[in-house]
């Protein structure tokens, strides 16, 4: 199929694995094939290796080249793999490359290193990485990468292999106004939280990226399945019951984005580890409160489809 008819049918949710690292920091790819074949039995629309959850930028590119190659091999054709890159436009050119190499589908380009960079510069940095690579590009809009309606039309005009995006802004009203202005040239997803949900399929995104699908996949899916459906009664209870009390702790400091996924999994018996520098691990407060919070997620993992009742 062409770069646009694949990124036409991703729909739903995109797991999103941690990279699990062992006491020591090391890398421990034994984990993390058995977290992406437990999560591959669900029916995702692809699998993202070494994304914003899966630490990219705590990790060496031959890091990320096993991490791919094991996410590859532990989904086995049930879904395709999306390879995260960044870093500078040298870094993430060979990035890429390594990831279309180890088996990945696309890529997935985060924001360089450099937070003050003029249009140019930024393009040229993605025009970089996209030379690289054959496969589908997915851009994502996060943190100091900040677009206009018009930056990303003219960013697809020079990336021919441009063929989704991926909000981290969390501003929909932006974001609507770059969906109007591009209309169907680009495959619209919604990334930055599951906490966003409500609001990313209020304006129409076709899937979204999820980090509790480590931890409750189920969850994630029906989630997507509400908000395509445009059943936002049900949503709004899903998101009351599990996703804010989550988000909500998630909030209490910097990198819990991470730290808090890693935590949740361990309680619940998911190999995943310590996270690396400059994030931080979980305080025990921190934990305790979490560990409160994955009983009521105990009964999200054991029913194939959730209804909250009020």
């Amino acid at each position: 199929m062409s770069p646009r008819q694949f990124a036409a049918q991703l729909k739903g949710v995109f797991g999103f694995p941690v990279t699990p690292f062992r006491r020591d920091l090391s890398l421990d790819l034994e984990a993390l094939t058995r977290n992406v074949d437990e999560m591959a039995s669900y029916p995702f629309c692809a699998m993202v290796a070494a994304g914003g959850t899966g630490e990219l930028y705590s990790l060496t590119p031959d890091e990320v080249e096993a991490v791919v190659h094991a996410t590859v091999k532990a989904v086995n054709g049930r879904m395709p793999v999306v390879a995260g890159t960044g870093f500078n436009a040298a870094l993430g050119a060979d990035i890429a490359r390594r990831a279309e190499q180890a088996g990945a589908a696309a890529i997935l380009i985060l924001p360089p290193y450099y937070i003050a960079s003029p249009e140019s510069g930024l393009f040229a940095y993605y025009q970089a990485i996209g030379a690289a690579t054959a496969l589908p590009l997915m851009i994502y809009s996060r943190d100091w990468a900040v677009f206009t309606p018009e930056m990303v039309a003219r960013l697809a005009d020079r990336l021919p292999n441009l063929v989704a995006w991926k909000d981290g802004q969390g501003d929909v009203r932006r974001l609507q106004r770059i969906m109007n202005h591009n209309g169907d040239r680009l495959a619209w997803f919604g990334g930055l939280g599951d906490d966003c949900a409500p609001g990313y399929f209020a304006v129409g995104v076709q899937a979204y990226t999820s980090s509790i699908s480590n931890i409750a996949p189920r969850l994630s899916l029906d989630l997507a399945e509400a908000g395509m459906a445009r059943d936002f009664e049900r949503l709004n209870r899903l998101m009351g019951r599990y996703v804010h009390p989550l988000y909500a702790l998630r909030e209490r400091a910097k990198g819990y984005e991470v730290a808090a996924m890693k935590a949740a999994m361990a309680i619940l018996g998911l190999p995943a580890g310590p996270v690396r520098p400059p994030l931080m691990d979980c305080k025990p407060e921190d934990i305790a409160d979490l560990e409160r919070l994955m009983e009521i997620y105990s009964e999200v993992r054991r029913e194939s489809r959730l209804e909250v009742r009020q």
